[in-house]
Formats: structure tokens, C-alpha cells, sequence
């Protein structure tokens, strides 16, 4: 299984044949590595609603007839739009072809903003994301605070891979970050939703020198990890 990092929240993960893509935030992306015109995803999991997240999903969902698959509110609002989705909610999961997903609590925000109409359109419970395939997990926090339960969840489902935000601001900072990650003890631990706005512009190397476990590692937009 390989597993990249493409700026702010996008991961790229292509296992058994299949490209999936976590939150194609790529057009506007000052940090992404992708073209969206290159991007061919068969199945696109979202974490929320809001627009760096939802990013690219509507077009190349139609381009490539992807799978969507988000909580059962965001996929409502996309199937409006024309987009195959399957719906899911916070502590459900679901035996794919492609792998297992699990959507997990995460504490933040989910509306999209239509800046046409000037209204914020309710999409659902934000949510983190499990992928579970060829006998490996990983875990997409999304945009979250820090909270306990991420010590039942790394107990729950032991993590190989996991990604948190570290940006602030919006979501957690490094220093909740690294006790999430002493929380979930996953084996690699990677940083995302960092230094895309000024907001949320913070060292990434800094957040791996604080991890007790020395286990992070960050991913430059293109690199990846075979698992």
C-alpha cells in the first residue's frame, strides 16, 4: 500500500488496484504538488464540509465517476450535484471492495459556504476517517480538537499510519497534537493542515521533535509511504 502526502489535509492512498483520495483540497492549494486535471481518483472519502476539504470533489467525481463517501448530510448536499456517494456516520463502517472505512468523532465545523448566495449550507458532522486494507490501518484525524477518545480509538483499531492536523487556530495546535499522537500511539505519526493560510503557519519538525514515541515523520507535497 502506498500513501501520499499532497498539502494542507490531502492523502493519496493506492492499494489493491484502486487511487483513493482523502479531502482533494487541490485547486487554491498553494501547497499541493497535483494538478487537478491529473487526478483520477476511483474513491474520495471526506472528513466535513467546508470548502479546503471538499476542495476538487464535485468535478472530479463527475470526471472519473468516483465514489464518494462522507457522512450521510455532506452526501446528501453532493448527490444534489449530480455525485455517486455512499453515506456513512461517526462510528459506522463498511466493508468496500476497496478496503474498510470507519468514520470516527472529530470536534470542529462543517458547513459549506455558498459565496453566491451568501449561505452557509449545514453539511453533517465533522468526522476523522479510518482505511483498513491489506492488514494495515491508517488514520485521517481531519479537523479536530484534541479529546480523549483518541486513546479508545487507537486501543479500538491499532493505527499504522496516522495523520493529524497541527495547524491551530482551526484545529489543534503541535503541542495537543503530540499528546494526541501519545493517545493513538499509531506507528508513524504525520503532520497536516499546516502553513497553507497564515493562520494556521507552524514548523513541522518542531511537532515531531515533541513526540515522546520518535515516531513522526513529515511528508513533503509529493512524498510518500509504503506501508
Amino acid at each position: 500500500m502506498q500513501v501520499s502526502y499532497h498539502g494542507h489535509s490531502v492523502v493519496q492512498i493506492k492499494s489493491n488496484g484502486k487511487t483513493i483520495f482523502i479531502d482533494p483540497f487541490i485547486t487554491g492549494n498553494g501547497l499541493t504538488d497535483l494538478k487537478a486535471e491529473d487526478v483520477h481518483p476511483d474513491v474520495i472519502i471526506l472528513t466535513h464540509g467546508h470548502g479546503d476539504h471538499v476542495g476538487d470533489t464535485v468535478e472530479l467525481a463527475k470526471q472519473n465517476d468516483s465514489l464518494v463517501i462522507a457522512n450521510a448530510d455532506l452526501c446528501d448536499f453532493l448527490s444534489f450535484k449530480g455525485v455517486k456517494t455512499h453515506a456513512m456516520h461517526i462510528g459506522g463502517s463498511y466493508q468496500f471492495e476497496f478496503g474498510r472505512v470507519k468514520l470516527t468523532q472529530a470536534f470542529h465545523g462543517s458547513g459549506y459556504v455558498d459565496e453566491a448566495n451568501k449561505q452557509i449550507i449545514y453539511c453533517g458532522m465533522p468526522a476523522g476517517i479510518l482505511f483498513m486494507n491489506e492488514g494495515k490501518t491508517i488514520y485521517h484525524a481531519g479537523d479536530t480538537g484534541l479529546f480523549s477518545d483518541m486513546k479508545l480509538i487507537g486501543e479500538r483499531h491499532p493505527i499504522d499510519l496516522a495523520f493529524l492536523p497541527i495547524g491551530d487556530n482551526f484545529t489543534m495546535g503541535p503541542e495537543d497534537a503530540a499528546y494526541a499522537a501519545k493517545l493513538l500511539q499509531a506507528k508513524i505519526t504525520v503532520p497536516i493542515h499546516y502553513n497553507t493560510f497564515p493562520p494556521i503557519k507552524q514548523d513541522p519538525y518542531r511537532f515531531v521533535a515533541m513526540l515522546e514515541a520518535n515516531n513522526g515523520k513529515v511528508l513533503e507535497p509529493g512524498e510518500s509511504i509504503e506501508l
